[in-house]
């Protein structure tokens, strides 16, 4: 019998950083593709990942992200399924730090999944939704003192990629959350499928959440 498909919803909010949320949409899906070259000729099974996006929006009406991209999400807050594995972005979040509804949505959705992945300044929403409190996280490295002023009772590390404590992973900015995606691939559905993951994107993967990108 085949391991059941993990559920990956991903926050999209007006002023996400678009390679926030591209980046892992884009590992999780390349995943789910090589996953089923990898099987045996003739064999089936369901999917490794179902990835999905979700926005505090009316349902067709897209959101902005950074810079002028528009998405459009798959999903509204409001009809949104249960997550396995949730990732929250970063980019420009005061508007989503201001939304009560946004915060619930993510406090609800973190209690139930298996993982709860940031991005950047994505750790700002997981902080001020309650789903981190003392925890050890990290955010992109010009966030860092805001961060731990805004939330002092953290552990907040500047000298990572990214930061696994289980069911809680925040990673600093745009390359470091293609790493620590790559890095959630290989925890939850195996090393050999995170690495031909990463070939296939012609990703040089950093698996050291210590080293830096230019090491």
């Amino acid at each position: 019998m085949s391991d059941p498909t993990l559920r990956v919803l991903i926050l999209a909010f007006d002023g996400v950083e678009a390679l926030d949320f591209a980046g892992p949409f884009e590992v999780f899906t390349t995943a789910s593709r090589v996953a089923q070259r990898m099987r045996p000729v003739g064999a089936t099974g369901a999917a490794v990942f179902d990835v999905a996006s979700v926005a505090h929006a009316a349902p067709g009406q897209p959101v902005q992200a950074r810079a002028g991209l528009q998405l459009l999400a798959n999903h509204t807050l409001a009809n949104s399924p249960q997550a396995d594995v949730l990732v929250v972005p970063g980019g420009v979040v005061d508007a989503a730090m201001a939304s009560p509804d946004t915060l619930h949505w993510i406090a609800a959705q973190a209690a139930k999944a298996q993982v709860t992945a940031s991005v950047c300044t994505g750790v700002f929403l997981l902080a001020a939704s309650g789903v981190v409190t003392d925890d050890a996280v990290t955010t992109h490295w010009e966030d860092i003192a805001d961060l731990r002023g805004q939330f002092p009772a953290l552990d907040v590390r500047d000298d990572v990629r990214w930061v696994d404590n289980g069911r809680i992973v925040s990673s600093a900015g745009i390359s470091a959350g293609i790493d620590m995606s790559l890095h959630l691939v290989a925890r939850l559905a195996g090393a050999e499928l995170a690495e031909r993951t990463a070939r296939q994107m012609d990703y040089a993967w950093i698996r050291d959440p210590r080293t830096s990108p230019s090491a």
